[in-house]
């Protein structure tokens, strides 16, 4: 099974966690779609509700809330995800991955709906950076 990525959006300090799961807690998301509301307690986070906003595959290829399925499928896109114009009414064809969460999905974006006890940068903190130090 592929590693998953979170990132989790926090609207209320306007911070995102990188938060990398094991396969156990990545099955959990397994068949899972866009705009879905999960509980965080398989993820670590307890008596959190987070929302699922988007993601990418493996390619790099960002999932679309209107195709529906796993697959990866050339669509005309004229706002994002997936295209963002330049020009007033510039469309293009844009190969885009299905709404639910697969084996190929390599990141998953989410948003917090409900907050639980403990903050979240508690839970999820910040990464010391310990390049350059020794």
């Amino acid at each position: 099974m592929v590693e998953i990525v979170l990132d989790i959006a926090d609207p209320k300090s306007g911070k995102t966690y990188h938060v990398k799961l094991g396969d156990e807690a990545s099955s959990h998301l397994i068949g899972r779609r866009i705009g879905e509301v999960i509980a965080g307690d398989p993820l670590g986070l307890e008596s959190y509700k987070l929302k699922i906003t988007g993601g990418a595959d493996v390619d790099g290829f960002s999932m679309h809330p209107s195709v529906h399925g796993t697959r990866k499928v050339r669509v005309i896109l004229s706002r994002p995800p997936g295209f963002h114009p330049t020009e007033k009414g510039e469309r293009r064809s844009k190969l885009v991955r299905g709404n639910i969460i697969s084996d190929a999905t390599k990141q998953v974006n989410m948003a917090v709906i409900e907050y639980g006890k403990v903050p979240l940068e508690q839970l999820l903190g910040e990464k010391e950076d310990t390049k350059g130090s020794g």
